[in-house]
């Protein structure tokens, strides 16, 4: 008995002090992706196909599917998301599927601590379920991925593919929304010239006040007494145009051009010099 006992503690001595490492079979994956102004990030182990038929053996139609191995995979953002049309709070759910052959069903769940499905599963901890519809690939895909694609500062897709099937699950953020509440807040006394230049870029990007645009930018090169950069003059320059004023637009890019220039920027030379000559004709 004792000699079983002296065996065992020096197997644990030796375990404790292995110097070997081996890979998981399953790979673990980080995915960091800002979409707007929303951070999306999301956790997850990447099993492999290893030749295995997946969807329909490996992971069946019709059950909960942990969406991954090992621990919840999990998806965090920190802003309000509407999923497939259903607003979602900012947070942190572990994401389960049921994988079928024409439709999947997508879950989040309030719980994230479970070692792949919850011993108990309680509806109450659902906080979205919504279906889409999966896309066959043509090619596999060895390992799960998954990824946030954006489309825009205001849509993109969650995306999960596995062996030949991909699902997109679309989303949208408010973007908009917050740019401007941000906008209407902070532009104060306490505003900075780059809070005013960036307030007007925004605007006139989206199209949302070209007018306002105009304004603010012009307040931020005020506010640097008249010696902005060279990539704010071009910006002020096609806002001016925007605006319908091709002549200032004009005198506008001149001063951008003959600054970047000065500072050996090939791209906003090009840029100017082509709408000087084309708002010169207008």
């Amino acid at each position: 008995m004792k000699k079983l006992v002296l065996v065992a503690a020096m197997f644990v001595a030796i375990q404790a002090n292995a110097q070997i490492k081996t890979p998981q079979a399953s790979l673990k994956a980080e995915v960091e992706q800002v979409v707007g102004l929303t951070d999306f990030d999301i956790n997850y182990f990447r099993p492999a196909k290893k030749g295995r038929l997946v969807f329909g053996d490996l992971v069946p139609y019709g059950k909960v599917w942990r969406t991954g191995a090992n621990q919840n995979t999990t998806i965090e953002f920190n802003t309000q998301v509407e999923i497939n049309g259903m607003a979602v709070q900012p947070g942190k759910y572990a994401l389960y599927t049921i994988p079928k052959a024409e439709m999947w069903d997508v879950v989040l769940y309030k719980t994230t601590d479970n070692w792949g499905l919850p011993k108990t599963w309680n509806d109450s901890d659902v906080v979205l379920k919504t279906s889409v519809k999966p896309y066959a690939l043509p090619h596999d895909v060895e390992y799960l991925t998954i990824n946030v694609s954006p489309k825009n500062n205001e849509q993109g897709t969650i995306d999960l593919s596995w062996e030949k099937t991909l699902i997109q699950i679309p989303f949208t953020v408010p973007t908009h929304k917050i740019a401007m509440e941000s906008i209407n807040t902070n532009l104060n006394d306490a505003a900075k010239a780059n809070d005013y230049y960036a307030a007007g870029v925004y605007l006139f990007n989206t199209n949302t006040d070209i007018k306002k645009a105009l304004e603010y930018v012009n307040k931020s090169i005020t506010m640097q007494n008249g010696e902005a950069p060279f990539y704010m003059l071009r910006q002020k320059s096609l806002i001016q145009a925007a605006n319908g004023d091709k002549k200032g637009a004009v005198e506008t890019a001149k001063k951008s051009l003959e600054l970047s220039e000065k500072a050996g920027n090939e791209d906003y030379i090009k840029m100017n010099r082509n709408s000087i000559l084309e708002w010169s004709k207008s």
